[in-house]
């Protein structure tokens, strides 16, 4: 069996709001119960901020309460639904996720190549069970490579907050990074990395409606 064959048995399995269903699901997974231990080992969740599993787009979430407790339990950190960990839910909730966007599976930024190539990396650069480096260890050194050499980025306040959108071209296809300082602090974490068709309608509309976006909060 695929990979994504596995990924997507463990998300069927996940779709049931139950504790045991949540675990057996992760348990299905070696590579990515290997990979939760080893951000957390290195502290990797720490850069970055929080999101809801709320989906903007569809206003339902996206993975269930149990998985939420279950994925943030493993990844040693406290969490209320449905606010966690942007890394960690957008890196492997969204793994787990078969909730129907508009912009399709949330699993896609990760599983297809279309990101990868707007970064200008390997085709497989963000397959979640490659076995050199954690998906967020690669998806985050990446978005933070884009977020602060971009020359096509964005800055905004929200609410007292500094929110910063930056994508690796200032027309047509592109990788975005977004990212929101917390409260009191200067320095944006991260939120979220995905492609996007034409940078520059995102960079124009990001600039003229100041907004926390993407999920954050």
């Amino acid at each position: 069996m695929s990979g994504i064959d596995d990924l997507t048995t463990a998300a069927i399995r996940a779709q049931s709001d139950s504790a045991t269903a949540a675990r057996t699901a992760l348990d299905s997974l070696p590579w990515l119960v290997a990979s939760l231990e080893d951000d957390r080992a290195h502290g990797r969740f720490d850069a970055w901020g929080r999101s809801t599993v709320i989906d903007e787009n569809i206003g339902a979430a996206v993975i269930s309460p149990a998985l939420f407790d279950e994925l943030h339990r493993r990844a040693g950190m406290r969490a209320q639904w449905p606010v966690g960990n942007a890394g960690l839910l957008h890196c492997y909730g969204y793994l787990l996720s078969l909730v129907e966007t508009p912009y399709g599976l949330k699993r896609d930024r990760w599983v297809t190549t279309a990101l990868a190539e707007a970064c200008a990396l390997t085709p497989d650069a963000f397959l979640p069970w490659r076995e050199d480096a954690t998906l967020l260890d690669r998806a985050g050194t990446a978005a933070s490579e884009i977020l602060h050499s971009a020359s096509s980025s964005r800055t905004a306040t929200v609410d007292g907050r500094h929110t910063r959108v930056g994508v690796t071209r200032e027309q047509g296809p592109a990788a975005l990074v977004y990212a929101v300082a917390a409260a009191s602090e200067t320095t944006p974490l991260l939120i979220t990395m995905f492609p996007v068709a034409d940078a520059g309608v995102v960079l124009t509309e990001f600039a003229s409606t100041p907004r926390l976006r993407w999920n954050a909060v």
